[in-house]
């Protein structure tokens, strides 16, 4: 398989060329930028495989461009690690609620984001490859389309199968309804949001085998995580 891509976005000069610097020596093919604006064209012309993203930029802010990444069909499923000297707790959790996989704030360690980028790479690569990928007892092979389960194969509808993927892409992270319907229906979707329910039910029974626990948790006022 190919070089990973990364698309950053630093608006410190600095930073920006000692991060591009690091990653392109561990063998990612970066696009870089400091703006929130091309950010956003550059990641529609060609998705990348995670990005790294400062809050306070040029152009469109950081958070914008998150949220804007998340409803996209295209890039709703890519990790998004933000950057920024914002401190506060509701900053965090803002910047987590839009979207964020995660939050390192500045000042921080080239190493520490490395580790966490390299974290974050180890989870998602199985699926970049093509190859088969699993989640507890589950898995997934992209390729012929097969799901099984403890070695038993399972009939999943086209609808589940991709809600399937998209969750096993992320797993333990809580989706709502609306980022379920952008990455699995695509954004400008007339699909109502109680269709998200009416999926989520079939893929618990699609999923469901004697002694096995329900892999699709429902999160109170939040949404849903998938948790094999």
């Amino acid at each position: 398989m190919g070089a990973a891509k990364l698309l950053l976005v630093e608006d410190d000069p600095a930073l920006l060329e000692l991060l591009e610097y690091r990653f392109r020596n561990e063998g990612y093919a970066v696009r870089a930028t400091p703006d929130g604006d091309e950010a956003l064209v550059l990641a529609s012309e060609d998705a990348p495989d995670l990005v790294i993203l400062d809050w306070m930029i040029e152009g469109t802010s950081g958070i914008e461009v998150c949220r804007r990444l998340r409803r996209d069909k295209a890039t709703a499923h890519v990790p998004i690690i933000m950057l920024t000297a914002r401190e506060a707790e509701d900053d965090r959790i803002r910047g987590l609620d839009t979207g964020a996989d995660d939050y390192l704030t500045k000042p921080f360690s080239p190493r520490e984001l490395m580790a966490r980028v390299n974290a974050v790479m180890r989870r998602i690569r199985p699926a970049l490859a093509g190859e088969t990928v699993e989640v507890g007892d589950i898995a997934l092979d992209p390729v012929a389309h097969r799901v099984t389960r403890g070695g038993q194969a399972l009939q999943l509808g086209p609808t589940e199968y991709r809600l399937l993927k998209f969750f096993m892409q992320s797993p333990g992270r809580v989706f709502s309804r609306s980022q379920l319907l952008d990455g699995v229906w695509g954004t400008g979707s007339e699909i109502e949001l109680r269709t998200v329910d009416v999926h989520i039910r079939r893929l618990r029974i699609a999923l469901s085998v004697p002694g096995g626990k329900d892999p699709v948790r429902t999160v109170r006022s939040a949404g849903y995580s998938f948790e094999a």
